[in-house]
């Protein structure tokens, strides 16, 4: 049987909070590229293909909403899961990111349990 390796990448501007998810999400086995910025994470997802990408709210050069808006204009990532972390209220930002494009919301500081799930859940849905 072969397994199929997800590949995954997180845009966080923040480095102990990168750390902190790969740390999260090392049980998972998955092929994760990371970017410091939107501008960065549109760059790589121009250039090679995500199975998922983790968005981060608040970044320099280019935020996540903008991001998510410029990922979802791209024929590739029509479809493809974009999960979006924020320390705001979720009650506030959630919708917003939700008309941006996100597929789901997580709320910082993340549970790993609950990040294991949800990248789980879409995952499977993305090589389905």
């Amino acid at each position: 049987m072969t397994v199929m390796s997800i590949s995954m990448l997180i845009v966080e501007d923040k480095d102990n909070t990168l750390r902190t998810i790969r740390r999260m999400l090392e049980p998972l086995k998955l092929d994760i590229q990371t970017a410091q910025d939107g501008l960065d994470g549109l760059s790589k997802a121009k250039k090679d293909y995500y199975d998922l990408i983790l968005i981060d709210h608040k970044m320099p050069v280019m935020d996540g909403l903008s991001l998510l808006k410029n990922l979802r204009e791209l024929e590739s990532y029509r479809n493809a899961p974009l999960l979006f972390m924020s320390t705001d209220s979720l009650v506030e930002v959630e919708p917003k990111a939700l008309a941006a494009g996100a597929t789901q919301c997580l709320s910082k500081p993340l549970d790993a349990e609950y990040l294991i799930d949800s990248v789980n859940n879409w995952s499977a849905k993305a090589v389905a």
